[in-house]
């Protein structure tokens, strides 16, 4: 029997992947035009299908609706029984597993909901069976807009289902959080970058806050269980999101090397790709490549700011891939910007090594003890508060890998 999802595009789609999480191997990506989907659907080759933008209204009439997914007016879970399409909506009780999981509690709060396609609607309907106060959608054309938007400000609760932020342009953000005064959650139903500039933003207010892949895994189990017919518990249902987005996170996060200059970042890098069968990339030797010139020749002969421009055009590119390990070069986190996108699908480690055993050979800004100890005091502070983890790291380099491989295989993601 198939089981797979339609929607278009499609080509970044991790629902395979988490299918697969739960014994699906059979699950496959089935990107329509507009034009095929009728003919699909009526031909009803499929036992179970996932439905995702742009169709989960336009499949709409070609299904018996379950009350929620008739409630909603949106259907994101096809069951075929026997030609008869029955519509069910599953990111209803993923979104609310999501919000459960992130400690928020809807009831007599005003709920500020950016975008109004279905997941708007999904999230509208939870929000309210839970007990919102008040639950405003905002539009670009709507009578909430985002010229009026300040009359909001009082909000509780902000939750994007927007596609602003998401990949590949994940350096763009739905909301300026700096006038919201009364914010005690963000939401962000994009789970590609794993964490988006709005909810980072959150996190700099100090805003409890998540992003959507939570929600996709949730969501997915639960249509798993009307595939398959599957009885669980909430326990059971948990411990299997749980492990499922564990897994997720663990594939998708860049482990991302920083430290000093000469530190070591480099060899570690290549040899825990090796270790984990991961892509390696050196942000130094990628403007190489690019350039056709080392870092020195650049900074010798344009000057160190025209090097860190091309240094941050290139880490906002490799960052928005997922699952690599990347050596970033020893300045690269001096500008906000780059910080930034490290942390929006990276597991940051800061190598620490003594000054006395940096290789300065080569290097222009770090030639001498007294430049490396000039620059030091600078830029620990920098690493210290980037770094998810520190790893102390001297001569000893083969140490240094073991202590990342265990370091990985126990993340507390």
């Amino acid at each position: 029997m198939k089981y797979g999802l339609i929607g278009n595009p499609l080509e970044h789609s991790y629902s395979p992947n988490i299918h697969a999480l739960f014994g699906n191997q059979d699950y496959q990506l089935y990107p329509l035009l507009a034009d095929n989907l009728v003919s699909f659907l009526q031909e009803a080759d499929f036992h179970g299908l996932n439905v995702t933008i742009p169709y989960k209204k336009a499949v709409l009439p070609y299904c018996v609706l379950s009350p929620k997914a008739q409630e909603i007016g949106s259907v994101n879970t096809i069951l075929n029984q026997n030609g008869r399409l029955e519509g069910h909506n599953t990111d209803y009780s993923g979104f609310l597993y999501l919000a459960q999981r992130t400690g928020v509690n809807f009831y007599g709060q005003k709920v500020l909901i950016l975008g109004n396609g279905g997941a708007a609607q999904t999230v509208k309907t939870a929000a309210g069976d839970k007990g919102a106060k008040e639950i405003i959608i905002v539009s670009r054309l709507g009578e909430n807009n985002y010229q009026n938007i300040h009359e909001h400000y009082d909000a509780n609760i902000l939750i994007n289902t927007t596609p602003v932020g998401m990949f590949p342009d994940n350096y763009s953000c739905p909301a300026d959080l700096t006038p919201f005064y009364n914010l005690k959650h963000v939401l962000d139903l994009i789970y590609n970058p794993l964490n988006t500039v709005l909810t980072q933003a959150a996190t700099t207010k100090g805003i409890a806050n998540a992003s959507g892949l939570a929600m996709l895994v949730a969501q997915a189990w639960y249509a798993h269980k009307l595939f398959f017919n599957i009885t669980s518990n909430v326990h059971q249902d948990e411990q299997t999101i749980e492990k499922a987005v564990n897994i997720m996170e663990r594939r998708l996060k860049n482990l991302i090397i920083i430290g000093m200059p000469g530190c070591g970042k480099t060899t570690l890098g290549n040899h825990l790709a090796k270790k984990l069968n991961r892509p390696f990339i050196d942000t130094d030797l990628k403007i190489q490549e690019e350039t056709g010139r080392t870092p020195s020749e650049i900074i010798q002969s344009n000057g160190e700011d025209a090097f860190r421009n091309i240094e941050s055009q290139i880490i906002s590119t490799v960052t928005k891939k997922t699952g690599q390990v990347i050596a970033i070069g020893g300045g690269g986190v001096l500008y906000e910007k780059n910080r930034s996108a490290l942390r929006q699908n990276g597991w940051v480690i800061y190598l620490d090594a003594p000054l006395e055993e940096l290789d300065i050979k080569g290097r222009p800004l770090s030639a001498s003890p007294a430049a490396l100890a000039q620059m030091e005091p600078i830029r620990r502070p920098i690493y210290q508060a980037l770094a998810n983890q520190t790893i102390f790291s001297g001569k000893n380099k083969a140490a240094g890998i073991q202590a990342v491989v265990r370091l990985f295989k126990e993340l507390p993601l």
